[in-house]
């Protein structure tokens, strides 16, 4: 097993989004929070967006993506996420409720993880506006036009 003193530092993504309280606040925060994490170097944010929710209830999402450099394993990553998200009155009542902060990490390096707690690249992101505008904003060579094209209904819009 390797230390985390040895292992390379790898590119995350990470989605963040929010829909009740202040959301704008809210992302805005989680970002900081994130900057703050151990052995993880913030390098780009994205613009906040505005959107619809999809397959799910409640007012328009805050969303935007984060570009880390990460030197901590995939899981414990996950788990400070988590952490962020609990602080922040994150609950879970039913699934695509509506949330006061969703942290999601959408890719680790070039890593491909398929457990019960964590999926990477994220299984979904490929189908959400939410997800691909900001990323191609911070990592255009990660977002093709096919793409955009699949979620070009999708209401979106930069603030």
């Amino acid at each position: 097993m390797t230390s985390a003193a040895n292992r390379d530092p790898v590119n995350a993504y990470i989605a963040l989004g929010a829909n009740l309280g202040d959301a704008q606040r809210s992302v805005q925060d989680a970002m900081q929070q994130i900057a703050q994490l151990p052995q993880t170097q913030l390098l780009s944010c994205s613009s906040l967006y505005r959107t619809a929710p999809i397959e799910s209830s409640g007012g328009d999402y805050i969303n935007a993506v984060v570009k880390v450099l990460c030197n901590l394993p995939a899981y414990s990553l996950l788990t400070m996420l988590q952490k962020i998200e609990h602080e922040a009155g994150r609950e879970r009542p039913y699934r695509n409720a509506p949330r006061s902060l969703d942290l999601d990490l959408l890719l680790y390096g070039s890593a491909r993880i398929d457990s019960e707690k964590l999926s990477v690249p994220h299984p979904r992101m490929r189908d959400r506006a939410f997800v691909l505008l900001p990323l191609q904003e911070i990592a255009p060579e990660l977002v093709s036009r096919a793409d955009l094209l699949r979620v070009a209904d999708q209401r979106i819009t930069r603030l």
